[in-house]
């Protein structure tokens, strides 16, 4: 027999940490391609795209894995 709470809990967790390492991934591979990245960004033209779609990226990753971290501390929004 499996335990509801444990198995309810997994899922979550298991979701926390695999956002949480692409999370760290992101700004890591942000950090190493720094100078490519600008280089490629202070183009002009349609390029103003790729910041805000590097934005977009890192804020739904990170937001992602603050939500799961608040859900496993029990943490909830007032509805």
């Amino acid at each position: 027999m499996t335990d509801s709470t444990t198995t309810g809990a997994g899922k979550p967790l298991t979701r926390a940490v695999v956002y949480g390492l692409v999370s760290v991934a992101l700004y890591f591979v942000l950090y190493l391609f720094e100078d490519s990245i600008l280089a490629f960004t202070s183009r002009g033209g349609w390029y103003f795209i790729a910041p805000v779609a590097i934005a977009f990226v890192f804020s739904y990753v990170h937001g992602t894995f603050t939500g799961h971290f608040w859900d496993i501390l029990g943490i909830k929004a007032r509805k």
